[in-house]
């Protein structure tokens, strides 16, 4: 039993860091991403594309999701209708501030970035697409739910901040977080000043659960130059109005 729960962890983390990128991720990537020997994954891989999960692609030699991935991903979105009420708040954020808008969910101690609306603003940061995976409390989105969680689990997640930020704790020390989250209980609000990459930038809203839980969030991506603290307000008002509007909407008070 201990060995088929561990193939299956095993399978569900390849799956997840093969998701994390459109363009695939090469067998030395995955290699070095799972801790896993080179054998053991090569061999998972080929199983999974044999069952059409994964697919290798021979010109660039990644390997990418496959098409029964798709099918079940169709067959799930009946029951997670969240594109139906997430979509509108993404395409009036993108209009009204020409900047690239984003839903995220959270999953256990992660954001997966799920939905995206390009704004008309031509220059853009690259940094957040549909299946990108930060730890809790790192970029906007993670951080402004990580902000509205009970203080005790808030704690529990900075207490091992390096070990649960992994790659990402350089760029986010602990003492930094912490007075980030503090500024966004205050404001309502997230404002991630280019920690993830220089130069790129992002505000965030969080948006609740029938029990009042931060389970979803909503934000805003582009340069430096277009978050400036004389638009933040302003960019912050408009996140807010639409977090509330499908909070509202979900807990089935609108």
């Amino acid at each position: 039993m201990v060995q088929g729960a561990q193939v299956v962890g095993r399978v569900t983390a390849l799956l997840r860091l093969v998701g994390r990128k459109p363009e695939g991720t090469s067998l030395a990537g995955l290699v070095r991403e799972s801790g896993l020997t080179r054998p053991t994954v090569h061999r998972l891989l080929t199983s999974l594309a044999a069952e059409g999960f994964l697919e290798h692609d021979s010109s660039s030699g990644k390997w990418v999701l496959g098409p029964e991935i798709f099918l079940l991903g169709s067959v799930a979105a009946a029951r997670f209708p969240m594109e139906d009420i997430a979509r509108p708040s993404l395409r009036r954020l993108a209009t009204e501030t020409g900047e690239s808008a984003f839903f995220s969910i959270r999953r256990g101690n992660e954001t997966v970035c799920v939905l995206r609306e390009e704004g008309s603003f031509p220059v853009r940061s690259f940094v957040l697409h549909e299946g990108v995976r930060f730890p809790l409390g790192v970029a906007s989105a993670g951080t402004a739910i990580l902000a509205f969680v009970p203080a005790e689990e808030q704690e529990a997640l900075l207490a091992e901040w390096a070990e649960h930020a992994g790659d990402f704790a350089d760029g986010h020390p602990a003492d930094v977080v912490r007075e980030n989250l503090e500024q966004t209980r205050l404001a309502g609000y997230s404002v991630n000043p280019g920690l993830i990459l220089e130069g790129s930038w992002g505000m965030g809203a969080a948006v609740f659960d029938q029990h009042g839980r931060p389970a979803w969030a909503l934000s805003l991506t582009g340069i430096e130059p277009r978050f400036r603290p004389e638009r933040q307000e302003y960019l912050g008002k408009l996140l807010l109005e639409e977090a509330h509007r499908m909070t509202a909407r979900l807990q089935g008070t609108s």
